[in-house]
Parts: C-alpha cells; sequence; structure tokens
C-alpha cells in the first residue's frame, strides 16, 4: 500500500507541475474543471445519490462550468478575476464562521438538496481559485498547496507522537490538538525559509499561511463529518492507495479561496498604504 501511495503521488506530481506551468489559462481551466466534476461525483456519493440524480448533478455542473469557461474566453481574465473574489469573499465566510459553528455542534444541513448545493458552491469555488491563482502567479498557487499537505503531514508525526488531547472525536478521532500545534510550527519554519531565500518580500506571510492552515483542518474536518454520516472510509478510488480526489484536496477546498481573498487584501493594502 505504502508503495502504491508513493507512485501515486510521484505521478500526480509529474503531471501537475508541467500542468501548471505549461498549460495555457483555457487548457488549466479545462483540465480543472474536469477534476473538480470528479470530486462533485464523490461529493454525490457523500449524500448517497441514485445513479440517475449524480448524472443530472454532473450534468448540470459541467454545462455551468463549460459556460463560465465561454464567459472567460469572451470577457478576459480581469471580468472573471472580480467575479470569482466575490465567490471567494462567500467561501471565506463560510469557512471562517459557519464551519467553526457547526462543527462545534457537529451538525449541518440535513436536507440533501441543501447539502448538493453547498457542495457544488464550495467545489466550483475550489475550480475558480484554481483558475485565477495560476494565472496571477503559479506560485501562489503552488505555496498554498504546499503548505497543506506540509500541514497535513507535520499533524499526522506530531499526533503520532505527542498526541493526547483530542481535537474533535466525534468527527475525526484521530486527529489531535498536539498535531495541529506541530501543523503549525511546520507551517511558521516554512514560511521563514520563504522570507529569508527571498521567495516572498514581506514577514506577512507567517500569519496568512497560519490562516490557510487553520482553514485547512476546517475542510479536513468537513469532510470527515460527511464520510461519518454516509459511513464511508474514504471518498472514492480515483487515486491508487489514496482512496478518493476529495480527500486529497479536502484541505486545499478551503484553503486557497481565502488564500487568493488575503493575497487581494494584501496587494490592495499595499497600493492603498504606502508612503
Amino acid at each position: 500500500m505504502l508503495k502504491t501511495r508513493i507512485i501515486t503521488a510521484i505521478v500526480l506530481l509529474g503531471l501537475f507541475l508541467p500542468a501548471l506551468f505549461c498549460l495555457p489559462l483555457m487548457g488549466w481551466a479545462a483540465v480543472m474543471l474536469a477534476l473538480t466534476l470528479v470530486c462533485l461525483r464523490e461529493w454525490a456519493g457523500f449524500l448517497q445519490l441514485s445513479v440517475a440524480q449524480t448524472r443530472v448533478f454532473l450534468v448540470v455542473s459541467a454545462v455551468t462550468g463549460v459556460g463560465l469557461l465561454y464567459l472567460l474566453h469572451q470577457f478576459g481574465f480581469h471580468w472573471f478575476f472580480y467575479r470569482a473574489l466575490q465567490v471567494f469573499a462567500a467561501a471565506s465566510v463560510f469557512w471562517l464562521l459557519v464551519v467553526p459553528v457547526a462543527l462545534f455542534f457537529n451538525d449541518f444541513f440535513k436536507h440533501k438538496a441543501l447539502n448538493l448545493l453547498l457542495g457544488w458552491g464550495l467545489m466550483m469555488s475550489l475550480w475558480m481559485a484554481l483558475v485565477t491563482a495560476k494565472e496571477v502567479n503559479p506560485y501562489v498557487l503552488l505555496v498554498i498547496i504546499s503548505t497543506i499537505w506540509l500541514a497535513d503531514s507535520a499533524a499526522y508525526f506530531a499526533g503520532k507522537q505527542f498526541g493526547r488531547h483530542k481535537l474533535a472525536p466525534a468527527i475525526s478521532p484521530g486527529k489531535t490538538w498536539e498535531g495541529v500545534a506541530g501543523a503549525l510550527l511546520a507551517v511558521a519554519a516554512y514560511a521563514a525559509g520563504l522570507k529569508i531565500t527571498g521567495a516572498v518580500a514581506t514577514w506577512w506571510v507567517l500569519p496568512g499561511l497560519w490562516v490557510v492552515t487553520i482553514a485547512g483542518i476546517y475542510g479536513d474536518l468537513f469532510e470527515s463529518f460527511f464520510k461519518r454520516r454516509a459511513n464511508l472510509k474514504d471518498s472514492g478510488q480515483f487515486l491508487p492507495g489514496h482512496g478518493g480526489l476529495l480527500d486529497r484536496v479536502d484541505g486545499v477546498i478551503p484553503a486557497l479561496p481565502i488564500g487568493m481573498c488575503l493575497l487581494f487584501w494584501f496587494h490592495y493594502w499595499q497600493q492603498s498604504y504606502s508612503f
């Protein structure tokens, strides 16, 4: 199993990096839309939709995505970007205000249609964030995704070594507060490395990446809640040795839209208050 996981991770990285840096915007957007549809199919599995319902859901999602691709092509990236920012702002409010309360009470919507709409909105916000981040600066996308992967790994090892206090035992029994601390420490070291090497220009990257890390933890717990409700171990079998695609991007779903909001806010703040 470990060998399969490693091979899959290497193949994914070997495909992801060339696509990120070499594909034109429209090509990248189309590939990311296809992967978003995979996530939406797995989300439909969480809600135990019938085969016919899942097909309708995916067709509607695909048509919507293609329509947005057409608008991106017709009106250009700037038009798309400022509309996407509104979506990111709404997603940030949801992840930073609504999700913590819902996780605390261990409860989300029980109506299937509401959860279907919720998942659709969150996956589409991720897709729009993937498109905008690549065009703004591919390295921004790489930094945010690598932050989530680093935080996940650090949380796992810190939890294994030092974990005593459960983070959310009713949702994900394996996660601990010590794991969260390990994740934040690892991300702090990563942020310091980015600043010291000159990859970023400001120490504001540290609180920014901490916010992204916390958002990623919420995303992980959010997916775990719905998997547990559906009595599923994995979101699917899309990635050999890893399970479903949602299992690998659950932390990125909130982190990337929030990261794009933070980036825009910091850029606007710099422009408005520079002397």
